[in-house]
């Protein structure tokens, strides 16, 4: 079979003839049709990433159709197409994975390949709207923006309470554009920031709001103003009741000052380096809860499939590549431009 093949960090990625896996007990053999990328396989390739262990075929995200059962898996599995989640083991306790959690593709080998084997209970029934290639777009991003604003922040997903204000950081990137899809789907007022007014405009059509440019000084002044426009008392104290960030850095104080009081803040990301200038007393006089998180559990992952087939909820894809064409789609990844995510096309 195919498959791209890292050998070391620092180095780039090839594509190799590598033998077809084996469904052992418990498991099945998936045909894939359409794989994803996610900033997780470039830190590897970096040498950034805890606990390396090379070389392996890399990729997380996956989607294709069983073509294998081993033993003690339903033969009905065979001929389905399905979506994989790459969050394996997470072990007993929903609040912090257990010591054999790994995310597929680093230790074991990934989907950046014409097959891959992983346990029956890690596969769902690809939602029914989707091709292959959105479908792959799901499993690491989806999983983390769901964890993020559903069981960390707790959106209030109910029809009988007002809608909350939800701020969603560095709109673009994939989990940030799920955790946009997400929040309006369940009827919650978003508002978005991005460093692209091209970026900007692209998250309107998804349902946000408005928005505005973090490059501009005193962005989040300006983002207050925008979203009380015509309200009655401006609320000095903040307005946002979940945010979700996923880049950190110096401008994670400001996500202090337009939260709400009572606010909730989760974040999962530290793309522009340490949080610093936090002054306690706005996190504490404002009853703020802050939230780390990545990943999250298998329940999670089924409830965030049926969200996205009840509400015909479709990915956004920035480009599809062949892959062949990894490498490329590896460097497209690591300048960040890109609005949505980058899929690797590889059923034939």
């Amino acid at each position: 079979m195919n498959a791209v093949y890292l050998g070391g960090t620092h180095q780039p990625v090839q594509l190799i003839n590598a033998p077809i896996p084996t469904a052992g007990p418990g498991q099945v053999l998936v045909k894939l049709q359409a794989a994803s990328l996610n900033h997780r396989d470039v830190f590897i390739q970096q040498g950034l990433y805890p606990g390396i262990k090379l070389p392996v075929i890399l990729g997380s995200d996956g989607a294709g159709v069983v073509v294998d059962t081993g033993e003690g898996v339903d033969a009905s599995w065979l001929g389905q197409a399905v979506v994989i989640n790459p969050g394996m083991n997470w072990g007993g306790n929903p609040k912090f994975y257990g010591a054999d959690f790994q995310i597929l593709g680093m230790p074991t080998n990934g989907t950046f390949a014409d097959y891959v084997v992983v346990g029956r209970n890690y596969i769902h029934h690809k939602p029914q709207h989707l091709t292959f290639e959105q479908a792959a777009a799901l499993p690491l991003a989806g999983l983390t923006a769901w964890r993020a604003l559903m069981t960390k922040a707790e959106l209030n997903k109910s029809g009988s309470q007002p809608p909350e204000k939800v701020l969603i950081t560095g709109v673009g990137g994939g989990a940030a554009l799920f955790a946009l899809q997400f929040a309006v789907a369940v009827g919650a007022e978003v508002w978005v920031t991005s460093g692209s007014d091209e970026k900007l405009e692209k998250a309107r059509e998804l349902g946000a709001t408005g928005g505005v440019n973090y490059r501009q000084p005193d962005w989040h002044k300006l983002l207050l103003a925008k979203a009380t426009e015509g309200q009655v008392g401006h609320p000095a104290r903040g307005y946002f009741d979940v945010i979700i960030d996923s880049a950190g850095g110096p401008g994670f104080s400001r996500l202090i000052d337009v939260a709400a009081p009572g606010g909730r803040i989760a974040f999962f990301g530290g793309t522009t380096g340490t949080i610093n200038d936090i002054i306690p007393p706005r996190v504490f006089f404002k009853q703020l809860s802050i939230f780390g998180t990545t990943m999250g559990t298998e329940s999670e992952f089924t409830d965030m499939i049926k969200l996205i087939s009840d509400q015909q909820i479709v990915p956004v894809l920035d480009e599809i590549f062949p892959l062949v064409a990894t490498e490329t789609a590896m460097r497209k990844m690591e300048a960040g431009k890109q609005f949505g995510k980058i899929i690797l096309s590889i059923g034939n």
